[in-house]
């Protein structure tokens, strides 16, 4: 079969599966197979390559693990249909493990926050302004107590852009929430004025409700300044 000759054995490095992988990469690229396409099977393939069908198994798990193929338990492997799930679920895992890592982190979510907020005033009804602001009323009673808000502020952010209904842009900013609390431990950090973070959101809310995109991405970049000294404060106590 001519679209088999794609198929090209490959040299034996260290990593051997990763060639493998790569050969099944390129399988896939030249034929333009799309999801639900069959690969060739594991022995045909392990000839092909010349390689040991171990190699291939290894290399299709890793492949499965990105999302790409998927085995179907007595019928075979096929192109699996393209999702981001199984990268950003392994994101929140990859990033962080030093205060420059989440200072990173946080900039990449105040850059994709800031610009995407004129994006939510021309769509936000009601019901979304109204859960954001009973949102911001329960930090308000948390912040009067000295009480950490960190459930509270995380659903204030979901809210705030749910009305674009993208789910890409939901996912991402719940991986980078996460990897950020992860690596900074932040909802265990000291806040010095509680307030402010609460006066912060509702300023937030208020701009909103007036349609004015401009004074929306002040607030929401000067609330990030908050974060980041919170930060800076853990950085240099």
């Amino acid at each position: 079969m001519d679209e088999l000759k794609s198929i090209k054995p490959v040299s034996r490095p260290p990593l051997l599966h990763v060639s493998v992988q790569e050969s099944v990469r390129s399988h896939i690229a030249e034929n333009r197979l799309k999801a639900g396409d069959p690969l060739p099977p594991e022995g045909f393939l392990a000839q092909r390559l010349g390689v040991s069908r171990n190699s291939v198994r290894e290399a299709i798990k890793g492949l499965e693990s990105l999302g790409i193929l998927e085995t179907r338990r007595g019928v075979g492997v096929f192109v699996k249909e393209f999702s981001f799930e199984p990268l950003l679920d392994n994101l929140a895992f990859g990033l962080g493990g030093t205060l420059r890592d989440v200072e990173e982190v946080l900039d990449i979510r105040r850059v994709l926050e800031v610009a995407l907020v004129e994006q939510t005033i021309e769509r936000i009804g009601e019901a979304d302004l109204a859960a954001l602001q009973e949102t911001v009323d329960q930090m308000k009673v948390k912040a009067e107590s000295n009480e950490s808000f960190a459930e509270e502020d995380q659903r204030f952010h979901h809210l705030l852009f749910r009305c674009l209904d993208n789910r890409m842009l939901t996912r991402l900013i719940e991986v980078f929430w996460l990897a950020f609390y992860k690596t900074s431990d932040f909802v265990n950090l000291n806040n010095p004025n509680p307030m402010a973070t609460w006066r912060d959101h509702q300023q937030i809310i208020d701009a909103i409700a007036a349609r004015d995109p401009a004074e929306a991405r002040a607030r929401l970049d000067r609330h990030y300044d908050g974060i980041a000294s919170v930060l800076a404060a853990k950085k240099n106590p």
